[in-house]
């Protein structure tokens, strides 16, 4: 079992930024492939950004290209996200999610709420 916690969510005017923490417990860390996902009202959730065990690897959606970061420090068992030049679109919640090398995200943080405001 890997227990997740995210932190660091808030209004943010258009234009801002915030970064999110995401705290794991539970299992080795190093594993682990990190992803954060968000979900807006009325939309479905969407892996928006994702990091491989080693953290040599990373992937993300087109809409956050060249604005979201994400990061990981296996030492603290630590996975970031940081969200730079935020849009009114970017306003969901965002969840830490974890999963095995291999498979699908089965392990989810209780997320964390991000408004952007316009």
């Amino acid at each position: 079992q890997v227990l997740l916690v995210e932190s660091g969510g808030g209004l943010v005017q258009a234009g801002g930024s915030l970064r999110l923490s995401c705290a794991a417990s539970g299992r080795t860390f190093s594993s682990l492939r990190m992803g954060w996902f968000r979900q807006a009202p009325g939309k479905e959730r969407e892996l928006v950004i994702g990091i491989s065990w080693s953290g040599r690897s990373t992937s993300y959606v087109d809409s956050v290209k060249g604005r979201f970061t994400i990061s990981r420090d296996n030492a603290k068992n630590m996975v970031y996200l940081q969200m730079n030049s935020l849009k009114f679109e970017d306003t969901a919640v965002y969840y830490c999610a974890a999963a095995e090398r291999v498979g699908p995200y089965e392990y989810w943080g209780q997320g964390t709420q991000v408004t952007v405001s316009s």
